[in-house]
Order: structure tokens, then sequence, then C-alpha cells
């Protein structure tokens, strides 16, 4: 026979099966889990990435020598003062630049300058979760500082080049080319 808690869990289980059965009707073709609310775009906005035409990048600049200075003060913790990484178990951040021509190799090097096709990404991925200890704290100029500051080192950008929402979508990433397309249909969101 079944034992208290068994019976219980097969109830429950029953339930929720007749529960979703009954739920809600979808008709032929109907995708949707009639989960949830929809949302208005304004707050939907805020869950994608920037896309590599720039698009919702906001105003603002930076330039490699200003970066230099955020960098040292919020991200060589981490990253080292010379963004190589710092190895320190449950500590470090990773390497940043170099790797040019590694990922093919037994022991890819994934940096900013060797792997990531776009420089928007960058801009993007800094913006909301960096720092690591307070992700989100920096300014807009902080940010496009210190992406103009890692390009500037991985000798992608010139050191003098100023960075901004206009200029950071023409930044031609050495691995741009690198990937191969991705065809699922629910990725056209984020072109």
């Amino acid at each position: 026979m079944f034992t208290p808690n068994a019976a219980r869990l097969a109830l429950i289980l029953i339930a929720s099966l007749a529960g979703a059965a009954t739920g809600s009707a979808q008709t032929a073709g109907d995708t949707r889990l009639n989960l949830g609310a929809p949302l208005p775009a304004d707050q939907l906005a805020g869950y994608f990435a920037i896309p590599p035409d720039g698009r919702g990048l906001p105003q603002g600049s930076g330039d490699a020598k200003a970066g230099r200075v955020v960098f040292a003060e919020k991200c060589a913790v981490c990253h080292g003062d010379k963004l190589e990484g710092n190895p320190q178990p449950g500590f470090g951040g990773d390497k940043l630049v170099g790797g040019r021509g590694s990922l093919a190799t037994d022991k890819p090097v994934k940096t900013t300058e060797s792997y990531w096709p776009y420089a928007t990404t960058l801009f993007d991925y800094i913006k909301r979760a960096m720092p690591f200890n307070a992700p989100g704290s920096l300014t807009n100029d902080e940010v496009y500082a210190v992406v103009a500051f890692i390009l500037a080192e991985g000798h992608i950008i010139g050191p003098d080049d100023k960075i901004n929402a206009a200029e950071l979508p023409k930044v031609k990433m050495p691995n741009r080319d690198g990937f191969i397309p991705d065809p699922r249909p629910e990725l056209s969101l984020y072109k």
C-alpha cells in the first residue's frame, strides 16, 4: 500500500495534471505558454542586450586615458593592472587582452580581443555586471572609458580614440567573422 507521503504526492500530481489539462485551451499552432502577462515595451527593453548595431547605447563617452584611471580603481583588483587576469582561485577575474590566433589551438585564450565578435557586447556586459562587487554602479562615461581602455590595450582602437554610442558599433573586433550564424528564429529578437 501507499505511505501517507506517497499518497499525498500522488494526489498532488493528479490534481496538477488535471488542472493543466483544463486550465487553458490552446488552438492548433498556438505556441504561447499562457504564463504571466505581456510587459510594456519600455519595461521589456531592460531585459535585452545591446545589439551589435548599438541600438540602445546610452549617451556618454570616454577614452583610454580616463579608462585607465577607472580600471585601476574598480577593475584591476580582479583583472590585474595590465589586464592579465588574476589566477587566484575563487577571486580572480579573466584575462582581458591577448590570445589572438589561439582559439583553434589546444589551449585557447578567450579574451575580449581574441573571442568577442562585437565591441557593443563589451559595453553591455560591463554596464550590467561589473564591477563584480557592485554591478551596474559605473556611470555611462566610466563604462565607455573602460571599454576604450580595454580596446586600446588590445590594439583594436588607437590610444587617443574616443568611444561613444556612435563610434562603438563601428569598432571591428578581431574575431568578428569567427562565428557561424545561428539560424534559430527566436534569435531574431536580438538582431
